[in-house]
Order: C-alpha cells, then sequence, then structure tokens
C-alpha cells in the first residue's frame, strides 16, 4: 500500500489516502471515488510530501521508529511530540477553518505575492484579496511602504502541487 497526502481543490483540506499503488489512485479519482472527508469536494490532488528514505543498513545513526497511523505524517513540520492538549488540538482545528474561509475567496499567486500586492495597492491591478510567498524582505519592504499584509497562521500548500 501506498500513503499519500492529499488536497482538495476547494477547501484546501490536507489528508491523507491509501492507495495500491499511482494507478489505482489516479483510476478512483477518474471514477470519481475520491473526495475530501471534510468538505466532499472531488476536485483531489496528491500533496507534497517528503520522501520516506531509510538509512543505509551500514549507518551508524539511529533511526526513529516509523509512525503510528494517529500521529502527523512527515509532510508537515511538527513543533513537539509530546501530545497536545484538547484544548489546543482545538485551537489549532479553529486557526485551520479560519484560514480556509480566508483562502477561499483568495487568489493563490504563488512568489509574485509582493509584486502583486504592490500592484493592487497602487492601483495597477484590479482589488481582490490574495495569498502567497514572501520573503521577510519583501514583507519588510511592503509594510514600509504602507502596504497592509498578515501572515498565514498555518502553512500554505499551493494549489496544483504534484508529486
Amino acid at each position: 500500500m501506498i500513503v499519500f497526502d492529499l488536497i482538495c481543490g476547494e477547501g484546501a483540506h490536507i489528508f491523507e489516502g491509501w492507495f495500491s499503488s499511482s494507478e489505482d489512485f489516479e483510476g478512483q479519482c477518474a471514477q470519481g471515488l475520491v473526495a475530501c472527508p471534510i468538505c466532499g469536494c472531488g476536485d483531489i490532488e496528491k500533496a507534497m510530501m517528503a520522501p520516506n528514505v531509510g538509512a543505509k543498513s551500514n549507518s551508524q545513526n539511529s533511526v526513529p521508529p516509523p509512525r503510528s497511523s494517529g500521529e502527523q505524517s512527515d509532510s508537515m513540520p511538527a513543533v513537539h511530540t509530546a501530545k497536545l492538549p484538547a484544548e489546543y488540538q482545538e485551537l489549532i482545528g479553529k486557526m485551520a477553518e479560519a484560514q480556509a474561509k480566508i483562502l477561499a475567496n483568495s487568489e493563490w499567486v504563488g512568489k509574485g505575492f509582493a509584486d502583486q500586492a504592490r500592484d493592487i495597492y497602487y492601483g495597477d491591478a484590479e482589488e481582490r484579496p490574495i495569498h502567497g510567498i514572501a520573503s521577510a524582505k519583501e514583507a519588510s519592504d511592503l509594510e514600509e511602504e504602507g502596504i497592509e499584509i498578515a501572515p498565514l497562521p498555518l502553512p500554505v500548500i499551493p494549489p496544483k502541487t504534484q508529486n
């Protein structure tokens, strides 16, 4: 079995799917059998994943044991390995929901975020909500120009990202 991190096209919800092969995933998607468990969207793609590469058999370093199915996958950064209290899990869930609502009506502009924000601010592009990637320097420059921006609380996987 192969485990894929999947992402829906509507709400950018990330979830896990198990398939016998990559072709099985493609076939099930083509038949409309794969849907987001959160919003029901059928527009599903593979999300970026870190490869699971084991250590060489002659390696001196120890490799941590595989994670259990209830733990976070390797595709997202972890803050702490201890189980979070229920109220923290609830807060993170609410942040994720709020961010999904914000992004639902926002256009992904990728690495062109700073240029697009600047064009909108100066009236060279249509006013609309956007989100994307900006370096710390670009964000600082935008703020110095009086262009209001805000960091997103949780990581965002770019739409249409494939393995």
